[in-house]
């Protein structure tokens, strides 16, 4: 069987219909199942490809739920165990410093991406414009807009943050439970429960 057998395996015989136009023997061939791979390419992403998902996972990471899912966690858990690691009322100012930190940078953090997205906005509306897409400077518009709501937040629980109230305390008040109770287990376990 050589090379190009298959091309005269099948020999196409065209017949007329009563309308006399020659009809294609394509409909006498067995239909053959194709693979999938002889029309889909399977290649790694290009270059652009890859920047434009670390782009969109910068934003996920970066945007305001960053922030609020920071501010919603549950620290009493952590308290509890750097009690048992450590029960010193030093370690837990340590550890209080360290959150209100932590908080800062995130808050840092995100600011830095909002202002950074409304100066790319902006150069992308002043650019738009000069081209008269109207629609499109609009849609950026809105979207500024909303950004700027966002930082606005951000900036109020930055303020929050530096007065030691609000949102932003609502971790350390679990951490410090947490301590607290860790504390408590300690004196529960080696001095209330002994017998003497």
């Amino acid at each position: 069987m050589g090379i190009f057998s298959f091309l005269t395996s099948i020999k196409p015989q065209a017949s007329t219909s009563f309308d006399d136009h020659p009809t294609n023997a394509t409909s006498n061939i067995n239909s053959k199942t194709i693979e999938e791979d002889i029309f889909i390419e399977r290649d790694k992403p290009s270059a652009t490809e890859n920047i434009d998902k670390e782009v969109i996972e910068m934003a996920i990471t970066n945007n305001l739920e960053q922030l609020y899912s920071f501010l919603d966690k549950n620290m009493e858990s952590k308290g509890y165990d750097d009690a048992l690691t450590n029960p010193d009322s030093y370690h837990l100012e340590q550890n209080l410093d360290s959150l209100r930190k932590e908080l800062m940078r995130t808050i840092k953090r995100v600011k830095t991406f909002y202002e950074d997205f409304i100066r790319e906005i902006d150069y992308h509306i002043e650019s738009r414009s000069r081209s008269g897409m109207i629609d499109t400077v609009e849609e950026l518009k809105m979207k500024k807009e909303i950004a700027g709501s966002h930082i606005e937040k951000v900036l109020l629980i930055e303020t929050d943050a530096l007065n030691k109230e609000g949102d932003s305390e609502g971790i350390i008040i679990s951490y410090t439970r947490g301590f607290r109770n860790g504390l408590a287990a300690i004196s529960h376990h080696t001095i209330i429960n002994k017998k003497f």
